[in-house]
């Protein structure tokens, strides 16, 4: 469902808008990288050096470092290996480069890796594993498991030339239907399995989930699905890609196994970004509390995510990354092509924990990691705003000339129809994308920041459901060059937007329409 944001609100206001100004912005200093002013490239988001960056593998920690490997090919949407960074902070990032090539006929797509501390699968101690899906023979219908070790932690790997998980359906499949099922064999997630001391691999098929468990990682048994859809009318959420499983302690001290998947339920009116269920494995399968799954990402661009223990407190504490696209528009160029050689970004690492609700159910929450604000060049508060919005609607130009940064910022209102921000605000206002309330909504509309041939059409604007009865929002939008992220209420909702930022897009500015606005606890951090 679209709804309208008051678009021509918000363009007018270079012209008798109020003007709001606080402290001194401090000169701005040379950002960190080399690139100059038409440069595009995000400033506190991982892109690779050049070429395509695709979905993010669930990292493995060594010695405080976390090695993240991704999807990496020299084209657009091409085949690619695997290609490796590090960080200490989960916020700057060192490339590596190629850590998994490609071998003809052979692409490396998604997985997951462990540690084998104890040596379990004969490679030697503290070798790091790497499973990954690849197409046997370079068919496509036989998407099989395939097995990678490295001996130098993590910077170079060997192959298994034989798949360690085999596609049978894919050899048997005769039907149509049959064919499409196992065309769908991907993205393996492992997970230790303490009470049982053993590994469970989750595997996304076309319409479930399905199960294996290992106690060597090398021989591997099926134990039985989890289908999200038991009856034709329940919703039909798509595929499973790059599914998630691990374990949690709630808020309340209850522990829970949590199944992620990344998913297109667009045909549904859903998200089509990281679904999760809540429920428990029984060391046969996994039993979901409910089939209608929540939602860590209401924006268009929050997919393939992963998730990691925090090594600091792994039972209660993980992190979280996604890729910044989706397929219905992910093939194609984008302006980094051209001004920087690259496409694509993942998003800002958030840390996630479960909370018990009032409603009896656990959700996951998240939040951008700490050292994302401490990381800010600079940091100040804005004065408090009130605006008067019951005659035809009111808005303020806030003191913000940035490429990068965050706002931080709570929104109160009694009778006012439509609240927000808009950032990434050009000049004369005709540019700029919105975050708003409006109707029991929350939304983000970059629609004002369409560029002329890359258009997001029909997924220009995201939205979240919102307490109707709420008065009141507190909002951290995170603003790089070419993405929107609005974590809402302290991340129980969160959107994740691409937006084609151009370089003068630096403002921002507030709104409302049908009555007043106030908006207090001003933060501004440039990046």
């Amino acid at each position: 469902m679209i709804r309208p944001t008051r678009r021509d609100l918000l363009r007018t206001t270079g012209c008798g808008a109020l003007v709001l100004t606080g402290a001194a912005m401090p000169p701005l200093s040379t950002p960190s990288h080399a690139e100059g002013p038409a440069s595009l490239r995000a400033r506190f988001h991982l892109t690779p050096p050049q070429g395509w960056l695709c979905d993010p593998q669930r990292p493995v920690v060594l010695d405080g470092i976390a090695q993240l490997y991704y999807l990496h090919s020299a084209e657009n949407s091409g085949d690619g290996g695997w290609d490796r960074a590090s960080t200490a902070d989960l916020v700057t990032f060192t490339h590596h480069g190629e850590a998994i090539p490609l071998r003809p006929d052979f692409p490396v797509w998604s997985g997951s890796l462990v540690l084998d501390e104890h040596g379990t699968a004969g490679f030697g101690t503290g070798a790091v594993l790497a499973y990954a899906t690849q197409p046997t023979d370079g068919v496509r219908r036989h998407q099989e498991q395939y097995l990678y070790y490295s001996l130098d932690g993590g910077a170079t790997f060997t192959p298994v030339e034989e798949p360690v998980i085999v596609n049978e359906d894919g050899r048997e499949a005769e039907t149509p239907q049959e064919i499409e099922n196992a065309e769908w064999f991907r993205d393996p997630k492992l997970h230790w399995d303490a009470a049982r001391e053993e590994w469970v691999c989750v595997i996304g098929r076309q319409r479930y989930a399905a199960f294996y468990t290992s106690t060597d990682l090398l021989t591997w048994t099926l134990r039985r699905n989890f289908d999200y859809r038991l009856h034709p009318d329940d919703p039909d959420l798509g595929g499973i890609e790059c599914p998630d499983l691990f374990e949690m302690t709630a808020d309340d001290g209850t522990s829970h196994w949590v199944l992620g998947a990344s998913m297109d339920a667009h045909g549904a009116g859903l998200p089509m970004t990281y679904a999760y269920w809540i429920g428990r494995w029984d060391g046969e399968q996994f039993l979901a509390e409910s089939l209608t799954p929540q939602w860590l990402d209401h924006g268009w661009d929050w997919y393939a995510a992963v998730t990691w223990p925090a090594p600091e407190d792994p039972e209660q504490l993980r992190y979280a990354i996604g890729w910044m696209n989706n397929w219905k528009y992910a093939n194609r160029e984008v302006p980094t092509d051209a001004s920087d050689g690259y496409n694509g970004q993942f998003s800002v690492v958030r840390e996630l924990r479960l909370r018990r609700e009032a409603d009896g159910r656990c959700a996951l929450v998240s939040t951008p990691v700490p050292a994302l604000a401490a990381a800010a060049r600079s940091e100040r508060s804005l004065p408090d705003v009130t605006l008067d919005g019951a005659s035809g609607g009111a808005a303020a130009i806030l003191d913000v000339d940035a490429r990068a940064y965050e706002l931080e910022l709570d929104l109160h209102w009694e009778a006012a129809t439509n609240v927000g921000l808009s950032v990434g605000r050009s000049a004369d206002g005709s540019r700029h994308t919105n975050v708003g309330v409006i109707d029991g909504w929350v939304y983000v509309d970059r629609g004002p920041s369409d560029l002329e041939g890359f258009s997001f059409g029909e997924f220009r604007q995201a939205e979240a459901p919102l307490d109707p009865a709420a008065r009141s929002v507190h909002l951290r939008v995170l603003v790089d060059t070419q993405s929107v992220e609005v974590f809402v209420n302290e991340g129980y909702t969160v959107l994740s937007q691409q937006v084609h930022l151009l370089p003068g897009d630096t403002g921002a500015s507030l709104y409302v329409d049908g009555g007043d606005l106030h908006v207090t606890g001003l933060v501004l951090r440039e990046h």
